[in-house]
């Protein structure tokens, strides 16, 4: 059985939620330990923790849930009228690579179409070679660094075009 089909068979699901909530500022605990580790030159200790910003018009802040607990998230964000940016994209260990990921990531495509928009864009680091594969593999193409990423070393740069 395929990763994605054993993602199927499970109690797996992909909502809406809210990037303030318990569930959502959990996963952004989790996230930033995990960064902290594979980025700890980036980090100041004394910095106060991240939070979740709330969802802005067209965007979308999704959680998966596995058996009703929350193991990934995802967000959309609106660059400008035509493009969007992928942004809080994390699977917690223990959900990796079982195609929740993949799922994620297809539904944020999915939910970008439906807001209107004709790209996405993302931005992962260079010490993360399981999400810049599961990027190429969906098909997203390497461009250089936008935004607040540009200059960055530690950055990679993604787009796609979203079909109808």
């Amino acid at each position: 059985m395929s990763a994605a089909q054993a993602a199927g068979a499970r109690d797996v699901e992909t909502v809406a939620a809210d990037p303030l909530g318990e569930d959502a500022l959990t996963l952004l605990a989790e996230a930033v330990a995990e960064a902290r580790r594979r980025y700890p030159e980036q980090f100041d200790p004394e910095a106060p923790a991240p939070t979740n910003a709330p969802v802005p018009s067209r965007g979308v802040f999704l959680l998966v849930r596995d058996g009703g607990a929350a193991v990934a998230c995802g967000a959309l964000r609106p660059l400008d009228a035509h493009c969007a940016e992928v942004r809080r994209m994390f699977v917690t260990a223990r959900a990796r690579r079982i195609g929740v990921a993949r799922r994620l990531l297809t539904e944020l495509e999915s939910q970008g179409r439906r807001l209107g928009f004709r790209a996405l864009r993302l931005e992962t680091g260079v010490r993360q070679p399981e999400a810049i594969a599961l990027y190429e593999a969906a098909r997203f193409r390497r461009i250089p660094a936008y935004g607040q990423h540009v200059g960055d070393p530690h950055s990679v740069c993604f787009e796609k075009a979203l079909r109808s």
